[in-house]
């Protein structure tokens, strides 16, 4: 039986060649930085404020790392399909359901950074 970890790294090593194959006419080594980058973001700021974030920069970067969260979280904590919905279900969420929605972003993001450094289309 697979574990919530191997299907974390499953997913994310999904995501990360998706980035790859579509990151070609653009830096893939911005997803992969900001990859890097969003968990700090995440702890300074707050999960809200780093996904409007993405949202608002509207770089394909941005989007991709967005929508992998997004479809992440879909599939594990929350019925919304998109940005709206999430934020949507985080307004009116309990704490609880806050804090777990954060800390499996975290538990994502961790993969996403680890296999977004394996290698580059550059």
């Amino acid at each position: 039986m697979v574990n919530l970890d191997q299907q974390r790294a499953a997913f994310a090593w999904q995501r990360v060649e998706h980035a790859q194959e579509k990151m070609r006419e653009e830096k893939y080594s911005d997803y992969k930085n900001l990859a890097k980058g969003i968990p700090a973001m995440i702890i300074n700021n707050g999960l809200m404020q780093t996904l409007a974030f993405l949202h608002s920069k509207g770089k394909t970067h941005h989007i991709l790392l967005l929508n992998d969260l997004i479809q992440w979280l879909h599939q594990h904590l929350a019925s919304s399909k998109d940005y709206q919905d999430l934020m949507k279900y985080l307004f009116e969420t309990d704490s609880h359901q806050f804090r777990q929605a954060t800390e499996e972003s975290m538990h994502m993001l961790r993969w996403l950074r680890q296999f977004a450094d394996t290698g580059e289309t550059e």
